[in-house]
């Protein structure tokens, strides 16, 4: 599919092949200016049907290949990715709306986990494990799961399904994958680059449409694994409904109430940088993007200036330029979504720093009047354990600056107050504050001296309480794809029990 918008309307990969649905179509437009980009067909319970029929057909086959032949098919997407960056960074940037060195960088991160899967089918796996008893070899084994269903969100469309799909592909599992309806284009873009790889027929599979499609496949019981990253509120359905089959497991990746803590140790020209650079790349529209700065009294005038003094002047813009730091939400509805949440933070008590929520008309790009255009938004608050601005997460640029008085187990009590449990920073000059945050902050992803952004593949990623179960990474991901098996062999001729259990045989007439 070229960069150009065209008029043709593009399906379903099924089975090996593009199929067309019933007729139904939707469209990608792009964030910045509302254009249409192109057209796709939208899919349904049938649709869903064929492709996880196709799927099931297909797993014994390609379970029966070795890790490092499976592996083969996707180092050819790995090439793909690198030779294509460029191309496919600006398509991101023009479907997702993220500025464009995150549009490349969103590839560059999906040939990383691609790499990080395929290279791990030559490396070990399993585990020799010893035995009380002496004849006996223990170690544990891996297999697939069978049919794994993939729903992936639209603010990583390239990078996040191949951390998804690259795992369970080489570990044996085949796929039936629904990308975001937002991003389709990026969707449509894999499926060719699964075919021209050759994956077999039914290893790999795409539907396209929206959230009725998604639930087709999750509730589906021909499918064992649902791999999941977006909102808490669908991840916490999915799960709930995945919980109640035996069997089937849900590995969901959800959103984040995310903060900094910045104590009165912190350097601040990195507390500055970490600050803006998490709470508004990608619009604010990242799972770990913070939406509270948590402050020491001792620093918080000075922090809170130059903290606003460079919202209040961030670029807006045209995502395509390289001089934009921040460019549109991802749809009108999101807009509506993100005032209500400033709404709320003035209803509570806020008092607003910067209200750049309706840009000025010189703010936007020509051409573009018709983007989703929202600007940084930053208040200060009083600390309340019940305030609802500090507990839900807005997922735009939506910043609550806080501050505290006392030590750092004081900052870890605001910190630690949200449902949410995924990412979150440090910034200080005392490794004891440091040590403290990184034992006791009930995070699945802890930084210090940095911003709360920028995971690495073949790091953990994931969160805890309603953030999430913690498996959507690379090595984790392979538990949420895999059975694992306890193997124990006999190598004597005499069967030997542990734990001293007797493994004499006696009969009713040796106790007479």
């Amino acid at each position: 599919m070229s960069q150009q918008a065209t008029e043709q309307v593009y399906g379903h990969y099924i089975g090996g092949e593009w199929v067309d649905g019933d007729g139904s179509t939707f469209e990608s437009q792009n964030p910045a200016t509302g254009e249409t980009l192109a057209t796709f067909q939208r899919g349904t319970e049938d649709d869903v049907d064929a492709a996880l029929e196709a799927a099931e057909d297909a797993f014994e086959e390609w379970r029966s290949l070795s890790y490092i032949d499976r592996a083969e098919y996707l180092w050819d997407i790995y090439h793909e990715l690198r030779d294509r960056h460029e191309e496919l960074g600006e398509i991101v940037t023009k479907e997702c709306g993220k500025e464009i060195s995150e549009g490349k960088a969103d590839v560059t991160e999906a040939w990383h986990m691609v790499e990080w899967a395929a290279g791990n089918a030559r490396h070990p796996h399993g585990d020799v494990v010893p035995s009380e008893v002496a004849g006996k070899d223990a170690y544990m084994r891996r297999k697939p799961r069978g049919v794994v269903g993939c729903i992936t969100p639209w603010n990583f469309p390239v990078a996040i399904p191949f951390w998804h799909m690259a795992i369970a592909l080489v570990e044996g599992n085949t796929v039936v994958w629904k990308p975001a309806e937002q991003t389709p284009w990026c969707g449509q873009i894999i499926a060719e680059m699964m075919d021209d790889a050759g994956v077999p027929e039914g290893v790999f599979n795409m539907v396209q449409g929206y959230g009725d499609a998604g639930a087709a496949i999750t509730d589906d019981g021909r499918v064992d694994t649902v791999l999941f990253t977006g909102s808490a509120e669908v991840g916490q359905e999915i799960a709930s409904t995945v919980g109640g089959e035996p069997g089937k497991l849900a590995a969901c990746e959800m959103g984040g109430k995310n903060g900094i803590v910045i104590t009165e140790d912190a350097d601040l020209d990195i507390a500055v940088h970490s600050a803006i650079m998490s709470s508004f790349k990608t619009t604010g529209q990242r799972c770990v993007s913070s939406e509270r700065l948590i402050v020491h009294t001792d620093i918080y005038d000075e922090f809170k200036e130059r903290f606003v003094d460079i919202a209040d002047d961030v670029a807006v813009g045209d995502p395509l330029e390289e001089s934009t730091f921040m460019g549109p939400a991802i749809e009108a509805d999101h807009v509506e979504k993100i005032r209500r949440h400033n709404e709320l933070a003035v209803q509570e008590g806020a008092d607003v720093l910067v209200d750049r929520f309706e840009l000025e008309a010189d703010e936007i790009p020509d051409g573009h009047e018709d983007g989703h255009w929202v600007g940084p938004f930053v208040y200060e608050i009083d600390y309340e354990t019940d305030l609802r601005c500090l507990e839900e997460e807005c997922f735009g640029p939506h910043v609550a600056v806080l501050e505290y008085d006392g030590d750092i187990e004081r900052a870890l009590e605001i910190h630690n107050d949200t449902p949410y449990g995924l990412a979150g920073a440090i910034i200080s000059e005392d490794y004891r504050q440091i040590n403290y945050f990184r034992d006791r902050a009930e995070l699945g992803l802890a930084y210090a001296n940095l911003p709360c952004i920028g995971a690495e593949v073949q790091l953990p990623f994931g969160g805890v309480k309603k953030s999430g179960n913690g498996y959507p990474s690379a090595r984790e991901a392979i538990e949420a794809v895999t059975e694992r098996t306890a193997w124990t062999m006999n190598n004597s001729k005499e069967i030997e029990m542990a734990q001293g259990l007797s493994a004499d045989i006696t009969t009713s007439e040796e106790q007479q």
